[in-house]
């Protein structure tokens, strides 16, 4: 019996603290409005292409 209340509780946690990451990370994503940050980040694969582009041509 007690050891079904404490699964009990823990599953209530685990269901509260993933809803509090959920809800960090859609704050993080839109509310920060990071774009510029986005935008360095996205441009990494590209980067490459450039470097080896100037050295081949």
């Amino acid at each position: 019996m007690a050891i079904e209340k404490i699964f009990d509780n823990a599953s209530s946690i685990m269901t509260l603290v993933s809803f509090l990451t959920f809800i960090g990370i859609l704050l993080w994503t839109f509310a920060l409005r990071k774009n510029a940050d986005f935008a360095t980040q996205a441009a990494i694969p590209f980067a490459d292409e450039d470097e080896s582009e100037g050295a081949n041509g």
